[in-house]
């Protein structure tokens, strides 16, 4: 017997769709790539994403085709995560940081048709395009008086295309809620780029998710939330943010390309930001930028993070002196947000301490999702909060594969996530390395990442990074890499006392080396194989090797 519900199907254009109706009002605050801040409502930019949708038609775009975006987090941006999916469209969002050949992969891979481009990576499409054998067209994302100087023919103008239509009497078309949404690539360590395809109902069904009154702690009935995703738009759909701040009539703030500590901070409290999402790295330039001025925020209540695993000092850190939970949820570009970041309920009564080390956890499975750990026999692990196994996951938004290729599960149809976790037994998620990452020594494993959370305790260090270095006789050995804190003077030997009482003796880094930087991904991440490929032949000296040992 079959129930008798209506059948709608769940599109991304009825989230834009019920904003403009019900929260109108709400506004959407961009700081332009110029520098400048633009300022509308929801109503005000859905006439403008209906027109962008028929200037896509326009230009003989069919549903299925893709279309490329390499753009920074602005209103325009925003906008194309409608007008594309909502008439079927697939939605291709670009790092612009990726390197020219990895751009030239993707965007012949994803046989994107047009590209939409800002003022600042215009220059990067103008080197590659002679390798692109699919694009057709490139739209700068600028109105008519700040379009930028370029020898490209067939460039036509973002509001120009807006301008040029009448949406009277449109209406979104209907059709498979399982069709492709959006397409965001890995950027992957080893190989080419792989796309991830995301489709309507995936989309819809984890903004649902990330909705939930308890997703978010702190929520208050009748308050409207202001949200500003730090994370890229390109990054996983912004982290959901596009679609969960119409969703919920939350404001929404994007900084546009400028993610230096003060403007970040200005536009935090100009805006009275009370949510926002990105990687640990972010906040430790903010934290550190912070304590050396003195300013706190006003508004802020609630951070969310995932990417890489934070540092107990930075969680800390937020919690004690700036009143600021720091609530991680764990997820991939392959499966988005697949955990429940905020204290399981029943946990009000933690002491300070015990809601700090719960937060340090990846948070807990949401309704729909399953995760497992398995060994290297791909056996099922226990979660006891002790067993360290490859983590995998299933749901309605997890990849089912990559595009054009059927790598990604395993042979039970669990996605390969890459990690390396503990799952106790209220279902917290303890990530302990990637596999990649985890150093093999001696015939025992080295979590690198409890390695760079005990250096980063030590205040004068605001970055840490540990790789495997080969080892004659323990086959592999940690390197510790250090950023200092800005005047700071630290050296080995006083970094080595820090740490030593904190770890088993032969989990003492070899050696370490201090940098001026650390290679960064385009979603904020260290880049650990630009560091691997710069000290793949490193040999520590022998005084360093001493001070290891003790």
């Amino acid at each position: 017997m079959q129930g008798l519900m209506m059948d709608v199907p769940l599109l991304l254009s009825g989230v834009i769709d019920y904003a403009a109706r019900y929260h109108g009002d709400a506004e959407i605050v961009a700081r332009e790539i110029e520098g400048d801040v633009h300022r509308y409502t929801y109503a005000d930019a859905h006439p403008r994403i209906k027109r962008m949708a028929l200037a896509l038609q326009r230009l003989g775009i069919k549903p299925g085709d893709r279309v490329g975006t390499l753009a920074w987090n602005t209103h325009r941006h925003f906008e194309m995560f409608y007008a594309a999916p909502g008439v079927g469209i697939v939605l291709h969002t670009i790092n612009p940081r990726l390197f020219p050949d990895q751009l030239v992969y993707i965007i012949n891979h994803a046989e994107d048709r047009l590209l939409f481009v800002d003022r600042l990576t215009l220059p990067i499409v103008e080197a590659i395009l002679p390798q692109l054998t699919t694009v057709e067209g490139i739209v700068v994302m600028a109105a008519r008086d700040r379009m930028p100087e370029t020898k490209l023919s067939n460039v036509l103008c973002y509001e120009d295309l807006i301008d040029a239509e009448d949406d009277t009497g449109f209406s979104w078309p209907s059709f498979d809620e399982k069709s492709a949404s959006t397409i965001c690539y890995t950027s992957g360590t080893t190989g080419n780029p792989k796309g991830v395809v995301y489709s309507h109902r995936a989309a819809i069904l984890q903004t649902m998710t990330c909705s939930q009154f308890d997703f978010i702690p702190g929520h208050q009935e009748g308050v409207r939330e202001v949200m500003m995703p730090m994370a890229p738009l390109f990054h996983g759909n912004g982290w959901n943010m596009p679609f969960t701040a119409p969703y919920t009539g939350s404001k929404l703030v994007l900084p546009g390309r400028n993610y230096e500590p003060d403007k970040l901070f200005e536009l935090i409290e100009s805006e009275g930001v009370t949510i926002t999402a990105g990687v640990p790295s972010f906040w430790l330039i903010l934290l550190d930028w912070l304590g050396r001025t003195g300013n706190k925020f006003s508004t802020l209540r609630a951070t969310l993070s995932s990417g890489s695993a934070p540092s107990m000092a930075m969680v800390s850190k937020l919690d004690r002196d700036y009143g600021l939970p720091y609530t991680q949820a764990w997820g991939m570009t392959e499966a988005l947000g697949c955990t429940m970041p905020s204290l399981r309920p029943g946990s009000a009564g933690l002491s300070p301490d015990e809601r700090i080390a719960r937060r340090m956890k990846s948070g807990r499975a949401c309704f729909g999702t399953a995760l497992r750990i398995v060994d290297e026999q791909e056996r099922e692990l226990p979660h006891d909060g002790q067993s360290v196994g490859h983590l995998r996951v299933k749901g309605p938004w997890v990849a089912s594969g990559y595009f054009k290729s059927t790598e990604g599960l395993d042979q039970d149809g669990w996605l390969i996530t890459g990690d390396m976790a503990v799952i106790d037994p209220q279902g917290h998620v303890t990530l302990t390395d990637r596999s990649k990452d985890v150093i093999k020594s001696g015939g025992e494993w080295i979590s690198s990442i409890q390695l760079e959370d005990i250096a980063m305790s030590h205040p004068d260090v605001l970055q840490a990074a540990v790789i495997a270095i080969p080892h004659e006789k323990w086959q592999e050995r940690p390197l510790l890499l250090v950023v200092r804190r800005q005047g700071s003077t630290l050296d080995q030997a006083t970094l080595l006392d820090h740490m030593r009482p904190k770890l088993a003796s032969w989990w003492l880094p070899d050696a370490i080396e201090f940098l001026n930087e650390m290679p960064m991904s385009g979603t904020g991440k260290v880049q650990k194989m630009v560091l691997r490929e710069r000290f793949k032949d490193y040999a520590p000296p022998a005084a360093e090797q001493a001070l290891a040992a003790g």
